[in-house]
């Protein structure tokens, strides 16, 4: 296993990739969690298989264990399947040095962050990614929480997790539609900070769509170093640095919302958001047409939309800009995009045309 550490101080935390024997799980909750009195598997519907595995090599740690099954989907991030978690942690009567172990994607990941921050004021976490989305992306860096109907994680806290565990094997079985999904987040890394990162998808996509697991070791683990970094130097978003790994987001959290959260995969909406924001960019001449067309045939050879469907129902330009109005970069009312400036790397612009802004959404549609 691979391991790279997220440099927090006394919080630092590693995370383990690759394709591990039973033994090597064993071994890493027995140094991380030592005095652990049960754990809570918190597991994706979807995949209760892995979540078993996981929960017996906990169990051969720590008799006492526990598993809550989450419906699958964006749906799930919601108030009444939080108040449910607690209701069930109270149940267990768990206490301070119980450990919630989320397994799945990223809205089981959200989720039981948000569910280890706000019970018993925190408890720990450890994050078992079972997504592509999930492996490079939410599992690290602390952001948790849960979705209104009108707007995505606006409810949540920074909860770091303590460990997070990448088996690549769980990548075996996860639906075409869902990896590809996950590569959108991916192409983001190589837009926001490593063109040579770029380079290599570029020349690297086939094995990638391959699943080929050298490949996939390398690229996990690459967007982890590259999140580890951003992460470690903004924590919590107040120097403004964090901010660039939303790149696409504040376009894509809008669609997401408007289109009512599971028509677009999350990963969909921020390929079509990212070509939302390049294709702005490019106008407003902070990158070159070029870039943006490397960009744009990047995302579509990994097969992601890069347009919104005229299948779905039509999203309203007006409508769309006030959904990103509630973006969390948006400050005294002003709304401010993470745009490209050259390939690998964005800036927060305020300031940007409303009219150009309305122009690039309403290109959006296919």
């Amino acid at each position: 296993m691979r391991s790279i550490l997220v440099p927090l101080d006394q919080r630092a935390y590693p995370i383990h990739i690759g394709v591990p024997d039973t033994a090597e799980l064993c071994l890493a909750v027995r140094k991380n969690y030592p005095e652990a009195s049960r754990y809570i598997l918190i597991a994706d519907q979807r995949v209760v298989a892995i979540a078993q595995r996981v929960r017996e090599s906990l169990a051969a740690e720590v008799s006492n264990t526990a598993m809550i099954e989450i419906p699958s989907g964006e749906t799930s991030k919601s108030v009444q399947q939080l108040e449910r978690l607690w209701q069930q942690m109270a149940l267990l009567r768990a206490d301070r040095l119980a450990v919630i172990v989320a397994v799945g994607g990223g809205v089981v990941g959200d989720l039981a962050g948000f569910l280890a921050a706000s019970w018993n004021r925190g408890v720990r976490l450890l994050q078992v990614p079972t997504t592509l989305l999930s492996m490079v992306d939410s599992s690290v860096g602390g952001k948790t929480g849960i979705n209104l109907p009108q707007a995505k994680n606006v409810i949540g806290a920074f909860w770091q997790p303590t460990m997070v565990w990448i088996d690549l094997r769980s990548l075996d079985s996860l639906p075409e539609r869902e990896f590809k999904s996950g590569l959108a987040e991916v192409v983001k890394y190589g837009v926001i900070m490593d063109p040579d990162f770029f380079d290599w998808l570029e020349a690297n996509a086939k094995a990638i769509l391959d699943r080929d697991v050298q490949a996939l070791e390398y690229l996990v683990g690459r967007c982890c170093e590259l999140k580890a970094q951003v992460v470690s130097a903004d924590e919590h978003e107040t120097t403004g640095l964090r901010a660039i790994l939303n790149y696409g987001h504040t376009f894509g959290h809008a669609i997401e919302a408007l289109a009512k959260y599971g028509t677009y995969l999350h990963g969909e909406a921020i390929s079509i958001g990212m070509t939302m924001a390049g294709r702005l960019a490019a106008e407003l001449q902070r990158w070159t047409p070029q870039e943006f067309q490397r960009q744009t045939q990047l995302l579509e050879a990994f097969g992601l939309p890069t347009q919104l469907s005229k299948s779905h129902a039509p999203i309203a330009p007006e409508s769309m800009v006030q959904a990103m109005m509630l973006d969390k970069k948006t400050s005294h009312g002003q709304l401010r995009l993470v745009l490209p400036c050259r390939l690998g790397h964005v800036e927060t612009v305020k300031d940007v045309p409303l009219d150009a802004i309305l122009r690039h959404v309403d290109s959006g549609f296919g």
